[in-house]
């Protein structure tokens, strides 16, 4: 099998793939020769045109919307994909959001919205998939590189974070009884993602690199194609930084 079709006959799912890294890890899969499932919450116009860049490329691919801090409607999504495209392969937990603050100003929506996305989110997302993946599938899940190196302020993301770090430990060797890899791939800053709307920002983490710059999202998409490759069928349990040795 040629390399770029390494994921021919694969169904792939990539929550927020409707922009920023979740659309650049769609679009490689789907040159791999993967089908794609895109989810996405609120980016409903970017999804439907990452669908149509997937379908020019000769793959199929849907798109499905789904709140993944509501387990109702996580059910409800995979209902749709048992319907079409009735199979899935990998699952690729990309969602995330973030919010900071100081302790004294805690409140509990941030609470609810950052864990809701980044931590139960994947945990519903996986706890369905699980049901479905066939006994040589893969869950790549995201960490962030703030989980290892915490800023003052950003607690919750960290925290939140670092959790999916724990679930894939412990799913890889639930899971591992069937074949099925979990890994966990720790972005440091990337564009296009988060850092694009906050200069500020970006440029503090450009600077925290021996690089002076952040990572690209296709940079982030290769190293999961290969997770998601038969080439990584050893790798589980593992934890990825990808994040240019920088310190942040």
């Amino acid at each position: 099998m040629m390399a770029d079709q390494r994921l021919a006959g694969k169904v792939a799912l990539v929550t927020g793939a409707g922009r920023g890294i979740g659309r650049e890890i769609a679009l490689r899969l789907a040159r791999e020769g993967a089908d794609i499932i895109a989810h996405y919450a609120s980016s409903k116009g970017g999804a439907e045109q990452t669908v149509a860049e997937i379908e020019a490329m000769g793959r199929k691919a849907v798109a499905y919307q789904a709140d993944i801090a509501r387990r109702p409607e996580v059910i409800a999504m995979f209902q749709q994909i048992d319907a079409n495209p009735g199979r899935v392969d990998i699952v690729v937990n990309n969602s995330g959001v973030s919010t900071g603050g100081s302790l004294t100003e805690l409140k509990d929506e941030d609470i609810d919205y950052v864990f809701g996305i980044n931590c139960f989110g994947p945990l519903y997302i996986v706890s369905e998939a699980s049901k479905r993946l066939p006994n040589d599938g893969r869950v790549i899940n995201f960490s962030s590189s703030v989980a290892k190196y915490p800023l003052a302020g950003s607690g919750l993301y960290s925290a939140a974070k670092k959790a999916i770090e724990s679930f894939t430990e412990s799913w890889a060797r639930e899971l591992g009884q069937r074949e099925i890899t979990v890994n966990t791939v720790i972005p440091g800053a990337v564009s296009p993602g988060m850092m694009d709307g906050s200069p500020e920002y970006r440029s503090f983490f450009e600077n925290q690199t021996p690089a002076k710059r952040i990572g690209r999202a296709e940079e982030i998409a290769a190293l999961v194609a290969f997770l998601a490759s038969p080439e990584a069928s050893w790798v589980s349990g593992t934890h990825i930084l990808a994040n240019g040795a920088g310190n942040t």
